[in-house]
């Protein structure tokens, strides 16, 4: 049969679809069934070229809840059966949950999901039996030359034959909930009733059945059949609305929640007011007394100041960069070693051991260790959750975004901000900035434009990884203040339009 040949780095440009975190990304129209078989065919010839498949191998496949799912599942599915390997069917179930099969099982998994952004964009994340692929993995995929068979796709890039897709087993979700029930004691969580806002997260059912079994009172919320994009650093008032109001009406201690994929988590305090990541990512690394942390160059300066943990690594923003930090911590010689991003995802970068028990290390980011080390740190210290954060150095971050700004004109804005010429870029950005927050102390081009001024505070601009959008974070020491310095930086960036 005749074949033809597809580079991935042209179908990447042809496409629009693209590599963001940890996978291919894009608007779910232009990720059409060969789009996605080629991808997933480049992601399978490139773990051939590292010896990692075997004849037969099985690689998982899962994926979030949002509309245009279970046709890239399938098509994923496809390409896997055509190279000679055995797709497994995991269904629909947390990333961690699909990243945390792969590495008890030792093999490779692909889940199909677009995370926290919108419903008509989607995106397929490749793991290996090591885990989450790292910067360099992405370059060995792109450079990628493979073959499709003739007469398998139409013009339009659709499938001209039926496909179908495996049987479903729940495997891969049911160990990620042993995961937790069995590392944590029994009813530890008694006496603490939360509610859990599931609105379209895959986890949703997951998250009740973990937290009723470690003994919390647990209210399900908000449920929701359409998908909604739950951006765990830019939430929607509605979100921030609905939490005080439901702990105002039931008496929570908290509630809590995660992106459409339920890598990301948010969790409110007793006042229904969600924490934002960065912070409560300082909490669950106390809990477990990590040395080492290891956070992006974004998170909140606390965690430095707080003088809880023997080092902190800063890193450019992504999750696979995060990864390489926490290989080095350990390279260094540190023995507890965790990570975190500004959204909350909270990384385990070594082996938690407790009462002869021992917790696995999962280097990719997850939702549900962040919501029960926080729950218990408020039972340990016997404080509620607002008063674990008054005992940290009150540091406050605020970040927005504005979408449909194409990503290259946002690096393009911050290229006239900074050019390298130190004496120039200070007097354009004290031109843009100054009037508003002062005199500049540094600024820092390692991912995207982070200005530190006189004051202390911090604005930080930079393009999003995953979608046409431009984000903004910014410091202070007052959350009034952290805000109405995002909301002025919002104003001038949209202007840039």
């Amino acid at each position: 049969m005749d074949r033809k040949m597809i580079r991935i780095e042209d179908l990447m440009s042809k496409s629009g679809v693209k590599f963001g975190t940890s996978g291919a990304r894009g608007l779910a129209l232009d990720m059409t069934d060969e789009v996605c078989y080629a991808y997933t065919a480049a992601f399978i010839q490139y773990l051939q070229e590292r010896g990692e498949l075997n004849p037969g191998s099985v690689i998982a496949i899962g994926g979030d809840l949002r509309s245009s799912t279970r046709r890239i599942m399938k098509t994923v599915a496809r390409a896997v059966r055509d190279r000679g390997y055995t797709p497994e069917n995991c269904g629909r179930l947390p990333s961690p949950a699909m990243a945390y099969y792969g590495l008890v099982k030792s093999i490779p998994a692909i889940m199909v999901t677009g995370s926290h952004i919108p419903d008509d964009r989607n995106g397929i994340k490749f793991t290996t039996k090591n885990g989450e692929i790292l910067k360099q993995d992405e370059i060995g995929i792109k450079r990628q030359e493979v073959e499709i068979p003739a007469g398998l796709f139409d013009d339009k890039g659709a499938f001209s034959v039926e496909i179908e897709m495996p049987s479903q087993n729940e495997d891969a979700s049911e160990l990620y909930i042993k995961r937790y029930i069995d590392f944590f004691p029994d009813n530890c969580l008694k006496g603490k009733r939360l509610g859990v806002y599931q609105h379209s997260a895959v986890g949703r059912d997951i998250m009740v059945k973990i937290f009723s079994n470690l003994g919390a009172d647990v209210k399900p919320l908000g449920i929701s059949d359409a998908f909604i994009p739950v951006d765990t650093e830019a939430l929607r008032q509605e979100d921030i609305n609905a939490a005080a109001q439901w702990v105002d009406e039931y008496h929570f201690d908290s509630i809590i929640s995660t992106d459409g994929d339920s890598d990301r988590p948010l969790i409110s305090d007793e006042k229904g007011r969600w924490l934002r990541g960065d912070v409560a990512g300082i909490l669950c690394a106390a809990y477990f007394n990590a040395d080492a942390v290891v956070t992006p160059v974004s998170s909140n300066s606390a965690v430095e100041k707080c003088g809880l943990f023997k080092k902190v690594y800063r890193t450019k923003i992504g999750s696979p960069y995060v990864i390489e930090g926490m290989q080095h911590a350990l390279k260094d010689g540190f023995k507890l070693v965790v990570g975190y991003e500004a959204n909350g995802g909270f990384l385990l970068g070594t082996d938690i051991e407790s009462g002869g028990k021992i917790l696995k290390s999962l280097p990719t980011r997850d939702a549900i260790i962040l919501h029960i080390s926080i729950l218990l740190l408020s039972i340990r210290k016997k404080r509620t959750i607002s008063e674990l954060l008054a005992e940290l150095p009150q540091r406050f971050t605020a970040s927005s975004r504005l979408k449909d700004f194409p990503t290259e004109t946002s690096k393009a804005k911050i290229d006239e901000l900074y050019s390298g010429d130190e004496a120039k870029d200070r007097r354009i950005i004290k031109d843009v900035f100054g009037k508003y927050f002062g005199s500049i102390a540094s600024i820092d081009a390692a991912d995207g434009l982070r200005i530190i001024f006189d004051s202390g505070e911090i604005v930080h601009l930079r393009p999003s990884g995953n979608a046409p959008e431009f984000r903004c974070y910014t410091e202070a020491d007052t959350e009034a203040h952290a805000a109405e310095m995002n909301r002025i930086c919002m104003e001038i960036m949209e202007s840039w339009r």
